[in-house]
């Protein structure tokens, strides 16, 4: 079933120390514009979404209601309920929408993460090869004193 593999997801984020739990860490990794993707439970009260659509209101960060209970994102992650979370990863964002039984109704949403992740992926790259310095080795002109 498809909504397992999305809950393993978050447990994996949560593992990895990719996602953010709760209102107030969420609230924080939005003003910071850590955030990549909010949750929020099927079942959280109207002022918990009504919140979290204002973290990333303006800010090109995504908000998503998940058709899981705070009972299911809680046990996902090791606690008894989770009304909010929030995605560090754009890749593990990305994953997590994927595995969602609605791939149309969350295509701009996972091309949007797409983008990030691949440039996420091209900096990385990038700075390995600064790393491993120049092509042809040790630069050889320089005068020994």
């Amino acid at each position: 079933m498809t909504t397992d593999k999305a809950l393993r997801y978050v447990s994996l984020a949560r593992k990895a120390n990719l996602v953010e739990l709760g209102e107030e860490p969420v609230g924080t990794a939005t003003r910071m514009h850590r955030a990549r993707l909010v949750i929020v439970a099927a079942d959280a009260s109207a002022h918990t979404w009504h919140r979290a659509q204002g973290f990333v209101a303006g800010t090109g960060q995504h908000c998503i209601q998940v058709p899981f209970s705070k009972e299911q994102l809680g046990a996902a992650v090791g606690r008894s309920s989770l009304a909010l979370a929030a995605f560090a990863d754009p890749a593990l964002a990305l994953a997590f929408v994927k595995a969602l039984d609605a791939p149309q109704q969350y295509e701009a949403i996972a091309a949007d993460l797409a983008m990030r992740s691949n440039r996420v992926k091209q900096r990385r790259q990038e700075k390995k090869a600064r790393r491993k310095g120049p092509a042809n080795g040790p630069r050889t002109d320089r005068k020994k004193s």
